[in-house]
């Protein structure tokens, strides 16, 4: 396995985290058993993965149990445990509880990272109340790390301002071969500043694995919506999986592997894939260890420039 540091943290972190919102209930199908994904993260650990990413608005706190059933297994010491509060929650008092809360569930003394889910849209909640909390927090030793997620560049602007003595080292957004819109502003911007990204939905939800078609769609509730699983997207997709398999084949990998390592052929972008059971987790873990060459990426963003996907 491969590691990076997160941000300017010094922690530490696999190229391969593990996304664990699966870990929410029945939600995202009834295939979803937590003894079976206890066990996923164990065995991604086995071959290197370090980085686990929860947050208490996946099954209103589910997730994070789940997680401390693994961190009982593993050992504290072996985990980089990252966690969100839940963007409504993002007065001062309220971080502060919910941090108390997450600690709680996961049975920790400190988070690793602790992330801003998403910015307050509602009640306009100011980012000066919430990132003095996260700092607060951070002065007492409660969490090691300050990131956030789906926040855009005047977000973070603003965030990175509120803040005296930590900094932002992560933005977790979501970020796949047919989702790029980070590309413009956010991904540069990140890099330029030495801000991680983790990026959630490495596989568009199933999209960019082969498993789904017009004939065989998720049937899940996280999923059953999603416009990417659309008939008129799902012939676009096919023209992309064909070469991707044809990668794949070649690589003796799989499609799954060859999509997510694309994530990484520029460097500071750690995809976070979820699994549901151990083989999940193996083939997650062995998007790490080697690069797509510049044939192949040219091969695919050939493809990808043609595509005609649809979300509205």
């Amino acid at each position: 396995m491969e590691y990076v540091e997160l941000g300017r943290s010094g922690l530490k972190v696999s190229v391969i985290g593990f996304g664990a919102w699966q870990a929410s209930g029945k939600a995202w199908g009834a295939d979803v058993e937590d003894d079976q994904i206890v066990k996923a993260i164990v065995r991604a650990n086995e071959l290197g993965v370090n980085l686990i990413d929860t947050a208490e608005a996946y099954g209103g706190g589910h997730s994070e149990e789940v997680v401390a059933r693994a961190i009982r297994e593993v050992g504290r010491e072996n985990l980089v445990i990252a966690t969100k509060v839940h963007g409504g929650h993002l007065r001062y008092d309220d971080v502060l509880k919910a941090a108390e809360q997450s600690l709680r569930r996961l049975g920790v003394r400190e988070i690793d990272l602790y992330q801003v889910h998403w910015p307050d849209p509602w009640e306009q909640v100011p980012l000066k109340h919430t990132m003095r909390a996260m700092e607060r927090l951070y002065k007492e030793g409660k969490i090691r790390a300050i990131g956030v997620s789906n926040f855009a560049v005047r977000d973070l602007e603003e965030a990175r301002r509120h803040l005296s003595e930590a900094s932002i080292v992560s933005n977790q957004v979501r970020y796949n071969m047919l989702q790029r819109e980070i590309e413009e502003e956010v991904l540069p911007y990140c890099r330029r500043e030495n801000i991680t990204v983790i990026a959630y939905s490495p596989l568009a939800q199933g999209a960019l694995t082969g498993k789904y078609g017009l004939s065989n769609k998720p049937s899940d509730n996280i999923r059953r919506g999603n416009k990417l699983f659309t008939d008129e997207n799902l012939a676009e997709i096919t023209r992309l999986l064909k070469v991707l398999e044809k990668i794949a084949r070649e690589r003796s990998k799989t499609i799954a592997q060859v999509a997510m390592n694309w994530l990484l052929r520029e460097g500071n972008v750690v995809p976070i894939p979820g699994a549901k059971n151990p083989a999940q987790a193996e083939e997650n873990a062995g998007t790490a260890g080697w690069r797509l060459s510049g044939q192949e990426l040219m091969e695919i963003e050939s493809v990808l420039k043609t595509l005609s996907l649809d979300f509205f």
